[in-house]
């Protein structure tokens, strides 16, 4: 049964509440190799999250970067529908579309955004997977602004994992949070195919480096 109008709205700013609650429980601990928390912002990236880490990397982004802007990618499904409206309250933009068929009007979007010198964060495995393969939308992304990707990852001292595509991860209240930003990627322009395939297996590779619950 899918839930829309007005009683789907209600059910996110329930949901939106309950997780600012459970939020202000965790413990929270930052490595930064990239070097930009609390820096005045010199420069703007392309933030690339696994789809099943999503969870709190809002909270984490006003909690360490709380003067750096941005838009996220979400799926231009229905479900999509309900997740942007969600990550609209974390005074964030939104632009439809997915990781791995990234439309011209979307990769416009991004590349908009990242021109004006704000951030883009996207899920390269979202919304479907396969879990932890990084689809193309952020290679031809990069390669076209210029932007560097940073890695990010969120592992948790205790979670539950949900029985989805991804075993998307709950972190348990209380636990300890580990963020770990990576250092900045360049995206080499690429010429053929296999140039191509390269640069995004160099991206997906950087990304699963810093993963240690898989």
């Amino acid at each position: 049964m899918k839930i829309e109008g007005r009683p789907a709205r209600w059910l996110i700013a329930v949901g939106f509440r309950i997780l600012q609650l459970w939020a202000l429980t965790l413990r929270y601990k930052i490595e930064d190799r990239a070097g930009v928390v609390g820096k005045v912002t010199a420069q703007n990236y392309i933030a690339s999250l696994w789809h099943n880490r999503l969870l709190i990397f809002p909270f984490v982004l006003r909690r360490f970067f709380p003067d750096r802007h941005g838009a996220a990618l979400i799926s231009a499904s229905r479900d999509g529908e309900l997740l942007a409206d969600a990550i609209k309250r974390f005074d964030y933009d939104v632009v439809r579309g997915s990781s791995s068929r990234l439309g011209a009007s979307a990769i416009l979007q991004l590349s908009q955004t990242l021109a004006s010198g704000r951030d883009v964060v996207i899920t390269p495995d979202g919304p479907r997977g396969p879990v932890y393969e990084l689809g193309p939308g952020i290679v031809f992304l990069a390669q076209k602004s210029g932007a560097a990707v940073v890695p990010v990852n969120i592992e948790y001292s205790s979670c539950w994992r949900l029985k989805s595509w991804d075993r998307f991860i709950l972190p348990r209240p209380f636990a300890k949070v580990h963020v770990i930003i990576g250092s900045p990627l360049h995206v080499e322009l690429s010429d053929t195919p296999q140039q191509f395939e390269a640069e995004r297996q160099r991206l997906q590779q950087a990304m699963m480096a810093l993963v240690e619950m898989r």
